[in-house]
């Protein structure tokens, strides 16, 4: 089997997260600059999939909270300048599928499950194959170092634990 290789066309794809702010409302937030490099030929279960996204490109539409994610109290971005993705182990049934893999935030490495839609196949109108996915997974950022918080007076704390991740992936085929 040969494999073929796709990468992520950055203008039709998202990579974003969220997570809870002061426990009641949501942030989102989105990396703008990111890699990734996938090898399969029909099924994903025989993929191998890699992605880097840098951190200094975090944004969620607030400059001192993107500063703030940036520096040593979240990311780090000046000593660990990009989160890394490798998938270990791809399951599905053509259309749903789990990819676990090794994530890596600041120095820490941890396995985490993804959720992936396999959205199909088709070639666009320049004559380009491409794949969508939609993935979705959650971490507990303290698991990988992220650990700042503040108390709130009332009770509780501003940022949450988990954060829910989910993106919107178009592939293209190399040639």
């Amino acid at each position: 089997m040969t494999m073929k290789k796709w990468s992520i066309d950055p203008t039709h794809s998202e990579i974003g997260f969220k997570v809870k702010h002061m426990m009641f409302t949501n942030v989102k937030g989105y990396f703008n600059d990111y890699t990734a490099e996938i090898d399969f030929e029909n099924d994903l279960k025989d993929a191998n999939l890699q992605f880097a996204a840098k951190v200094n490109s975090i944004f969620t539409n607030n400059t001192d909270r993107d500063n703030h994610l940036k520096s040593a109290d979240f990311f780090d971005a000046e000593h660990f300048p990009a989160v890394h993705f490798k998938s270990t182990n791809i399951e599905g049934n053509g259309s749903e599928y789990k990819i676990t893999g090794d994530l890596t935030i600041k120095d820490v490495t941890n396995p985490i499950t993804l959720n992936a839609e396999f959205s199909g196949l088709m070639t666009d109108p320049w004559g380009n194959t491409k794949v969508g996915l939609n993935l979705e997974g959650k971490i507990n950022r303290k698991d990988f170092g992220l650990t700042y918080n503040a108390a709130l007076e009332t009770g509780g704390v501003l940022v949450g634990e988990e954060v829910k991740l989910n993106a919107e992936i178009q592939l293209v085929e190399q040639k």
